[in-house]
C-alpha cells in the first residue's frame, strides 16, 4: 500500500522502516528541508544517524502528501499537532484513515490525541483513528530489534487492519485492541512517571526508589483510568505496564533524560534547551496535575514532579514530602 508517514523524526523513520520492511510505498512529510534531504539523498535519519531503507521518499509538499494515500501515520509532537492536523484538514478531499503514533494530552483541553483528530477534521473525511503505542524505543525499531506494541481504536475493525500493516515474523508484533481511551492514556501518563525516575537516578536513590515510582506510578494511573472511563485492566498490557517500564528504565528515554537533568540540578528551562527532542512528559504532567486538581484524585507522585517542575520545588523536598505522608495500607491494582 502507499502510506503518507507526518513527521520525520525518529520515530516516524522508524515505523516508515517497519512499513517498507512490510513492503509498503512510503512518503514521508517533513517542514523540515534538511530531513528531507536527508532522507532522499543520504537515506538516513538525522536525529539517530541511522540508515533508513531506499525506497523510503520525503516531501515538503503538503498537497503531494496529502494526496499520495488515504493512510496516514502521524508522528508528530503533540506541542505542534493542532497546527499540523489544520494544515492536512485544509488540503483533503477524500476520507482517511488516521494512525497516531505520538503519546501526549492537551494540557488546556485534557484531550486525547484522537479527541483533538475529530475536533478538526470533518466528521465525513475521518475513516477512522488508530493508535499506535506501547514500549518502544525508536532507536531499537530501526535497528530491527524485538519490539511487540499494540494497535487500539474503537474500531476492531481498523485496528486490524493497521495491525496487518504493521506486524511481521521478524521484529516488530503488533497486537489490536478496542481500548482507544486506555491506550492514549497509558502513552501520555508513562511520560510524567519517566521523568521521575529519571530524577530519581539523578539523585542517585537507587533501584529501589525507581522500582517503588513504577509500582506506585500504576495506582496513579489507574485512578486515571477509572475517572476518564477507560479500561482499568488495560493499564496491565502493553499500552500501560509495558510502556511505562521500559520508558522509565531506559535511557533511550528523552522524559528519563530531561529528569536525569533536573535532578543533577538543572531547571526546566536548561533542561529543555539542552534536549535535541521534544519531551512530552512535562506538558503531560502539566495536564494530568490540572486534571486531578478538578477531579480530586490522590495522585502525590505527579503532584509533586508538578512542583518540582513548574514551581521550582527542590527535588530533596518533592522527595520528603512524598516520604512525610500517613502510612496507610497498599492499595493494589
Amino acid at each position: 500500500m502507499n502510506i503518507t508517514v507526518y513527521g520525520g523524526g525518529s520515530w516516524g523513520l522508524a515505523l516508515s522502516k517497519v512499513l517498507s520492511d512490510n513492503g509498503h510505498n512510503v512518503l514521508v512529510y517533513d517542514i523540515n528541508e534538511k530531513i528531507v534531504k536527508k532522507i532522499n539523498e543520504k537515506h538516513i535519519c538525522l536525529q539517530l544517524n541511522e540508515d533508513i531503507p531506499k525506497d523510503i521518499k520525503a516531501t515538503n509538499n503538503i498537497k503531494e502528501a496529502v494526496e499520495y494515500s488515504d493512510v496516514c501515520l502521524f508522528v508528530v509532537p503533540t506541542k505542534v499537532l493542532r497546527i499540523a492536523i489544520t494544515e492536512f484538514a485544509q488540503n483533503i478531499t477524500s476520507p482517511k484513515l488516521i494512525i497516531n503514533g505520538a503519546k501526549g494530552i492537551e494540557p488546556e483541553s485534557f484531550l486525547r490525541m484522537s479527541e483533538v483528530f475529530a475536533e478538526i477534521i470533518p466528521e465525513q473525511l475521518l475513516k477512522g483513528f488508530v493508535a499506535l503505542s506501547g514500549p518502544s524505543h525508536a532507536e531499537e525499531v530501526i535497528r530491527g530489534l524485538t519490539t511487540v506494541i499494540a494497535a487500539s481504536s474503537e474500531s476492531m475493525e481498523n485496528a486490524q487492519f493497521v495491525q496487518s500493516l504493521f506486524h511481521n515474523n521478524d521484529y516488530f508484533r503488533v497486537y489490536s485492541s478496542t481500548d482507544l481511551k486506555g491506550a492514549e492514556l497509558g502513552g501520555a501518563l508513562k511520560n510524567i512517571f519517566a521523568l521521575a525516575s529519571g530524577l530519581i537516578a539523578g539523585k542517585g536513590l537507587g533501584d529501589n526508589a525507581r522500582a517503588a515510582l513504577i509500582t506506585r506510578g500504576l495506582i496513579e494511573m489507574r485512578k486515571f483510568y477509572e475517572a476518564y472511563g477507560a479500561n482499568p485492566n488495560s493499564i496491565m498490557g502493553l499500552t500501560g505496564v509495558g510502556d511505562l517500564i521500559v520508558t522509565c528504565t531506559s535511557e533511550h528515554s528523552r522524559n528519563y533524560q530531561a529528569g536525569f537533568k533536573i535532578g543533577n540540578g538543572k531547571d526546566l528551562e536548561e533542561t529543555l534547551d539542552s534536549m535535541t527532542m521534544v519531551v512530552e512528559g512535562i506538558r503531560t504532567c502539566d495536564a494530568a496535575y490540572k486534571y486531578g486538581q478538578e477531579k480530586e484524585l490522590d495522585i502525590p507522585i505527579i503532584n509533586a514532579i508538578y512542583e518540582v517542575l513548574f514551581n521550582k520545588m527542590d527535588p530533596n523536598n518533592a522527595l520528603k514530602t512524598l516520604l512525610e505522608r500517613n502510612s496507610k495500607e497498599e492499595s493494589i491494582i
